[in-house]
């Protein structure tokens, strides 16, 4: 049987997966004010890089008590 952190997770999925491509489309829009002619693929790959490592360390932070 699932544990009940799993279930309330699975029932939130989609809106996580929202929420990441709606931070994504947020930078994507701050880098286009700031370069004119971007490369948006290559922008998105940046911005879902800087998005990993910060998740990233939010996960180190929460193992070591320090997270914000």
């Amino acid at each position: 049987m699932a544990r009940m952190e799993q279930l309330e997770l699975d029932a939130h999925r989609e809106q996580l997966a929202a929420d990441v491509a709606a931070l994504v489309d947020k930078y994507r829009s701050i880098f286009t004010w700031d370069v004119p002619d971007i490369d948006e693929p290559r922008a998105d790959r940046l911005i879902l890089g800087a998005i990993r490592t910060a998740l990233d360390d939010v996960e180190n932070g929460l193992r070591t008590g320090t997270a914000d």
